[in-house]
């Protein structure tokens, strides 16, 4: 088996402010695995939070070429990923890659190869930045015209309840995600969603600093909007602390390591009574299909990564009308925009 990687640049439509960062580019490395005339794709992306830059990815990625060259076939490299050290989302860009290499060697999807539901046409919430509040009720209009039924708010600034309010007025019938990143202390949160009741919000996502499950569980217990963990739920090791403190927690492949991580994660969230979000980075087609595959598993989805960049250089997964729709093809069931179809 042989492993080769490439760093491109992934520019966004417009930068997007959060509550502790503005991004107005990342670059993005594509891992790619061949095996006997077979081959699948990858990817990964930089991420000032995580701690991972390019340096880093490539790094990793040259510690383990020879572990993967030693890998009789792709069967034995999938069992074997999660002993391979390094970041997470570099593994799960690895594991990506071999799952893309099985779906085509087998002629199937990842998600028959997996054993997850087939994923019907499912609506994905559009990230609304941390933007003027003229500016958010103009994209939530034409978000709404385009075809989408969820949104999602940024929060974290003096005009979080009046961009609240203007998004709701604008998009009176969508399903409203608030994510303040963190952003809030426990008291100011409970004030802030309870202010908010009236716009009826579906879920809020890690309304506080991360570290204080508890102080999670005092604020679900104090307001009727759903507690989604966020940055509290890196992994399976963190669900039983958070059983009975929130209502979901948000599974982002990138940050729990592939496409195995995340299965085995929504497994144990469901054996704790845990609802699921599938949440992701800002990344190609390519970085956001792994967890399209997995989305008849969850209550929420938020994979809207590849729609906020200027020019995706993958394609295979929709979304611009608020709907992902895989294309059947085998694998990952991506292919380069310029070479599309695959």
């Amino acid at each position: 088996m042989r492993l080769t990687w490439q760093a491109y640049p992934l520019v966004l439509r417009e930068p997007l402010r959060i509550s502790r960062s503005v991004m107005a580019r990342r670059e993005a490395v594509r891992l790619t695995v061949t095996h006997d005339g077979v081959t699948g794709h990858g990817e990964v992306v930089t991420s000032n939070y995580l701690g991972l830059d390019r340096a880093a990815i490539e790094a990793c990625c040259a510690g383990w070429a020879e572990r993967v060259a030693s890998c009789p076939d792709p069967e034995t490299l999938r069992a074997e990923l999660g002993a391979y050290p390094g970041p997470p989302g570099v593994r799960g860009a690895l594991d990506a890659a071999v799952h893309d290499l099985l779906g085509h060697a087998r002629a199937v999807p990842v998600h028959r190869l997996v054993g997850a539901p087939q994923p019907t046409p499912v609506a994905t919430a559009y990230t609304i930045g941390l933007v003027p509040v003229p500016e958010a009720a103009a994209t939530a209009r034409r978000l709404v015209a385009a075809g989408f039924s969820v949104l999602k708010v940024k929060a974290g600034d003096a005009d979080d309840l009046a961009r609240v309010a203007a998004v709701r007025a604008a998009a009176p019938d969508a399903r409203l995600l608030l994510d303040p990143n963190g952003g809030w202390s426990a008291e100011q949160a409970v004030r802030q969603l309870d202010a908010l009741a009236p716009h009826k919000l579906d879920a809020v996502e890690q309304p506080i600093p991360p570290g204080r499950p508890d102080l999670l569980a005092w604020v679900g217990a104090r307001s009727g909007t759903p507690v989604i963990a966020d940055e509290d739920a890196a992994g399976p090791a963190d669900l039983d602390r958070l059983a009975g403190a929130v209502a979901g927690v948000n599974v982002k492949l990138a940050r729990c390591g592939g496409i195995t991580a995340a299965g085995d994660m929504i497994e144990a969230a469901r054996q704790r009574d845990l609802d699921v979000m599938l949440g992701c980075l800002v990344a190609s087609s390519l970085g956001i299909a792994p967890a399209v595959h997995l989305a008849g598993l969850a209550r929420w989805v938020d994979l809207d990564g590849h729609l906020l960049l200027a020019d995706d250089p993958w394609t295979g997964i929709g979304g611009r009308d608020g709907v992902l729709r895989l294309s059947g093809a085998a694998g990952l069931g991506v292919a380069p925009a310029a070479e599309a179809p695959r």
